[in-house]
């Protein structure tokens, strides 16, 4: 997967066929501030496997989001998040691979056929600037193509610098303000 950061301004162009269907994984995994609703738990307006109960009324966050496995025809259909018990996004401003990982399957990124992919998209995307980031509620990890490094929790505005040091990597978080 090479990602393709969306413009805000065009709607995300989804795939055909791939419908969210009993998948309900992002009411899960992510936080919706909007509505109050923390990561890591179902949100109260979501019926798991029959989805969102005010999509009349949807809070922007939600109403804007589409999973990779939706825009990107590429991706197995293994990756669809309620199998996967991941979801993966590209984040819109550095382009680097979010894949927030559903903290009841907290291994979920290890299994194959996902981990070997990770470490591809990684290898892939490296040289970019492009990170592999798996995020477990606010817990980050990057995924470097041999070896993982736990960074902790990040702020949105942190930047994360990544060198090559002999035959492996050394990552940094470096804070990037309030």
């Amino acid at each position: 997967m090479s990602p393709s950061v969306q413009i805000a301004s065009e709607p995300p162009r989804l795939v055909p066929g791939r419908e969210c269907g009993s998948c309900s994984m992002c009411c899960k995994v992510y936080n919706i501030a909007e509505i109050n609703k923390p990561a890591g738990k179902w949100c109260s307006h979501c019926k798991p496997k029959k989805g969102c109960v005010i999509h009349d009324a949807l809070p922007r966050q939600c109403a804007e989001f589409n999973c990779q496995w939706r825009l990107q025809e590429q991706m197995p259909l293994h990756w669809k998040p309620d199998q996967a018990k991941m979801v993966v996004t590209i984040h819109p401003v550095n382009g680097h691979i979010l894949v927030q990982v559903d903290h009841s399957v907290p291994s979920a990124w290890r299994r194959q056929p996902y981990y070997d992919q990770l470490r591809l998209w990684s290898k892939q995307n490296l040289h970019l600037g492009i990170y592999v980031l798996i995020c477990l509620d606010v817990h980050v990890t990057l995924v470097l193509p041999d070896q993982e490094i736990p960074l902790g929790p990040l702020k949105e505005t942190d930047r994360i610098d990544v060198r090559r040091v002999g035959n492996g990597y050394e990552a940094k978080v470096i804070p990037g303000g309030h």
